[in-house]
């Protein structure tokens, strides 16, 4: 197994910095925790605020579009409901696909 690339302390001497822990995390953990248990989840374990901020506003703000976009929400058409889905997983599939990549570019620098 190669060496983990860590920074000791972070600039305000506090724990370690970003790059150590992004590098510690296992990149497969961190694309499925953006999948599986909820949207972002992963970014947490990764400890990446700015991605898991991003991720929140955009799977948000889709929901607020189907709720705004739908005249009638006692009569939801099945079709609206799989666009709904699909882009969520769509958001899900590229966040966890990136939380993946951030990882294993950590570990190789």
């Amino acid at each position: 197994m190669s060496e983990l690339p860590t920074n000791p302390v972070d600039s305000q001497g506090l724990g370690p910095g970003r790059k150590a822990v992004l590098a510690a995390s296992a990149p497969w953990l961190g694309a499925l925790l953006n999948v599986l248990p909820g949207l972002g989840a992963g970014y947490l374990y990764q400890r990446r605020w700015r991605a898991w901020w991003i991720t929140t506003v955009l799977s948000s703000g889709w929901f607020l579009l189907g709720a705004l976009l739908e005249p009638n929400p006692a009569a939801i058409d099945p079709r609206s409901r799989l666009v709904g889905l699909g882009g969520l997983l769509l958001l899900a599939a590229v966040s966890a696909g990136e939380a993946f990549l951030a990882a294993r570019r950590a570990r190789m620098e």
